[in-house]
């Protein structure tokens, strides 16, 4: 019994001291860069989809593909540039809007994995977290596709 009394006080203070120590983080602070930051990249977004419907006549609903493909492939030049590292400190999770974040961590794991050659080190490394994003993306549009037909065959919608 006492030496379970005694490992306890050993934890309880070594937490007061640990708390004693730590660095405390400026929350508001972060989340206004990352706000802004997030943003910004949304705001570039919107305005990559513009200059497809402006220069290339899309329409708002045809501009997104195009419109995503470029917004990844910028995060990965950036990425291999070694910029969006510098945006992530800065930014944290303003960083990681969902295309820019998807192409920086696919690029990252190439990048991360070319010494072990193209097929084994980039091309086996480049989707595993990446992966389950592509693999549950098509999984629920898959889904959401077989309703949406579904309830059109019955007379639904």
């Amino acid at each position: 019994m006492g030496n379970k009394d005694n490992q306890s006080k050993e934890q309880q203070q070594y937490q007061s001291l640990e708390k004693k120590y730590e660095v405390k983080r400026p929350v508001l602070k972060n989340c206004i860069k990352a706000f802004f930051v997030g943003g910004l990249f949304c705001l570039i977004g919107q305005a990559v989809s513009y200059f497809y419907i402006y220069f290339f006549n899309f329409t708002e609903q045809t501009a997104g593909n195009p419109t995503v493909a470029t917004m990844v492939f910028f995060s990965m030049l950036l990425t291999g540039f070694g910029v969006y590292d510098h945006i992530g400190q800065f930014a944290g999770a303003g960083s990681a809007v969902p295309v820019t974040g998807f192409g920086n961590a696919v690029i990252s794991a190439a990048i991360e994995h070319r010494t072990e050659g193209f097929v084994l080190g980039v091309g086996g490394n480049m989707f595993k977290l990446a992966g389950s994003v592509i693999l549950f993306g098509v999984f629920s549009a898959f889904i959401v596709a077989l309703i949406k037909t579904l309830l059109i065959k019955w007379g639904v919608i």
